[in-house]
């Protein structure tokens, strides 16, 4: 079983004195992570609008087109 190399939490916090970049490179690696989660659910979210939107959009065409020959059967008789 490994030995640990800090003697108490406070000195593993501290780090010595490479604290800082170790704390930089741990905050970093929580924002990479953060991001990569959460972006596809993002991104679902916006897909499923933009097919929403295009659905009703082209069910509005369909009903205008279906409309226009109703009405151009009408006047042809």
């Amino acid at each position: 079983m490994p030995t640990l190399q800090f003697s108490s939490v406070s000195e593993f916090v501290q780090m010595g004195t490479y604290s800082f970049h170790v704390w930089v490179v741990y905050l970093l690696f929580a924002v990479f992570l953060g991001y990569h989660l959460i972006l596809p659910g993002l991104q679902r979210k916006q897909f499923i609008r933009l097919q929403k939107r295009r659905a009703a959009r082209d069910a509005e065409l369909a009903a205008r087109a279906a409309g226009r020959h109703g009405q151009s059967d009408r006047s042809a008789q």
